[in-house]
């Protein structure tokens, strides 16, 4: 699936006419630079697992999805919020360019998740409970909210409750819609449906705590972002130590690959393997 979507990344990156120097260029590097794909993979995983035939019409719903983490991933960088200089490598769209360009950047790739959608080879009713998912986990109610608590309560110290809300939000929710926009492209019941987004929340705090341990662990060359950068931040490990994290991320595990074990087993073994991939 990642060497399929890669493909179809690289052969679909937004671009526009104009007469702009280098905007194009900037719309794609982050996009070019790397990065796990991981939430695209999640949605191909499900698609390939229960209806294959539909693998190639559902490349354009994951590129929308790559396309809302990777604007995210853009505004996080920036000088008001974590004002980070590298992402995945390289240097972040504000230092290479300038601030103005990673904001339009962002906002373009995040508009033109939504035209994706729209320009999707699904009928119309399943197109819009795909924009519903994503607007509502990406949005406000999701990815937003988190991303506003994240930058507000710096230095303010959250207990445990408050952090999974926050993390649940910022992370967890994009995973989780991943899931549940690959269940919903299958047709899959409601029951089904909800309980791979359920299980995409877990995967999704599962590896925030992840993410936190690495920050507090690797180097910027391994990891290819500033690593010790959550000193201020409400994380895993400032909370619990990072005995604690590893303690909290191998329970979180052992519950996630629980979870596989009552799905059908091309799913369970194609969504075991992905996430071991990336612990």
């Amino acid at each position: 699936m990642l060497g399929l979507f890669k493909a179809y990344l690289n052969a679909n990156l937004p671009q526009v006419q104009s007469f702009h120097p280098f905007f194009n260029e900037a719309l794609a590097k982050m996009l070019k630079a790397g990065g796990k794909h991981f939430r695209a993979q999640l949605l191909l995983s499900v698609v390939n697992a229960k209806q294959p035939a539909l693998v190639e019409r559902a490349l354009k719903i994951a590129l929308a999805i790559e396309l809302i983490h990777t604007y995210s991933l853009i505004h996080d960088d920036l000088p008001a919020m974590d004002n980070a200089d590298f992402r995945r490598g390289e240097l972040t769209l504000h230092k290479a360019y300038d601030e103005t360009t990673a904001i339009l950047v962002g906002d373009a790739l995040n508009t033109e998740a939504f035209l994706l959608l729209s320009e999707a080879e699904f009928e119309d009713e399943l197109k819009i409970k795909l924009v519903k998912s994503l607007a509502f986990n990406a949005g406000l109610k999701g990815m937003v909210i988190g991303q506003a608590m994240d930058c507000f309560f710096e230095d303010k110290k959250l207990d445990l409750q408050e952090l999974e809300f926050l993390h649940t939000h910022k992370t967890a929710k994009l995973i989780a819609a991943s899931l549940q926009m690959g269940a919903l492209i299958c047709k899959l019941d409601t029951k089904e449906c909800e309980e791979l987004y359920t299980l995409g929340l877990d995967i999704g705090l599962l590896f925030q705590i992840n993410d936190d341990i690495l920050d507090a662990t690797s180097t910027k060359e391994l990891a290819g972002k500033p690593t010790n950068h959550d000193t201020h931040k409400n994380s895993f490990v400032n909370l619990l130590s990072l005995e604690g994290a590893l303690k909290a991320k191998d329970e979180l595990s052992t519950k996630c690959f629980t979870s596989f074990q009552t799905l059908d087993k091309n799913l369970a073994l194609s969504l075991k393997t992905l996430v071991q991939t990336y612990l």
